[in-house]
């Protein structure tokens, strides 16, 4: 089936097999697609005509997958889905901290793959056609958020959010005090009905590093045992130190 909202793919991967299947499904998808085997080689293409979002193999000769996306981040908020190998946990959690939006594991379902990119491209794209008066400011707990123009302050100095971090607090916001579980979180916020937990996971630990006083023992965002997180405006001391 044709996409209705065909996009401009980079896909970096120095396996030819591999980027030649993926190109295959995605440009069947309707999409438009260029292709990288090496970071410099994929920095390059993005320069000369830049991708909606980038499919990103963590494993590439010369420049690995986690430098590519640090530089592509610093040149705007291109969304990235990374590409990881069985195994590679570690691995898949920095590319998650560095800004990817997704990862998916290797081996995969191109299917899947393409479900994932539709997910992330359609979540972007509501962002940037948001009407603004459906987002009014949100000021709590020394925090000031402006959904519309995507600025996020702590007393009064500007927070450097990713994309999705922006989105997790918001959410978070928008439902204080109550218990939000992992799934609905990735639902909500990620758009996604499918997807790896940790996501959500490694993005509230970097939202904590960015809000919370002392991230070791978080007042505003806390763990939920057994459901997830749930913000606290109020930012009491925690019973126990929450990992």
């Amino acid at each position: 089936m044709r996409n209705s909202h065909p996009a401009r793919i980079l896909v970096v991967d120095d396996d030819p097999t591999v980027a030649e299947v993926v190109t295959g499904y995605l440009v069947r998808a309707g999409h438009t697609v260029d292709r990288a085997a090496d970071g410099p080689t994929a920095l390059a293409r993005a320069e000369e005509a830049a991708p909606d979002l980038v499919v990103l193999d963590l494993m590439l000769p010369g420049m690995d997958g986690l430098e590519v996306c640090r530089r592509l981040r610093e040149r705007g908020p291109v969304p990235v889905i990374m590409l990881t190998a069985r195994g590679e946990e570690d691995e898949r959690i920095l590319g998650l901290e560095v800004g990817a939006d997704d990862y998916v594991t290797k081996p995969f379902s191109p299917r899947e793959l393409v479900l994932r990119v539709d997910a992330v491209l359609r979540r972007d794209r509501d962002h940037r056609d948001t009407a603004p008066t459906a987002s009014p400011p949100l000021t709590v707990a020394g925090l000031a958020v402006d959904p519309t123009a995507r600025r996020a302050e702590r007393d009064g100095l500007e927070l450097a959010l990713t994309l999705r971090e922006f989105d997790l607090l918001v959410y978070f916001l928008r439902h204080p005090g109550r218990a939000c579980s992992r799934e609905e979180l990735l639902r909500e916020v990620w758009d996604w009905d499918f997807g790896d937990l940790s996501t959500v996971t490694v993005h509230v630990r970097r939202l904590r590093g960015k809000i919370e006083a002392d991230p070791a023992a978080p007042r505003l965002i806390r763990t939920v045992w057994g459901v997830g997180y749930r913000f606290d405006p109020d930012g009491t001391p925690p019973a126990l130190p929450v990992p």
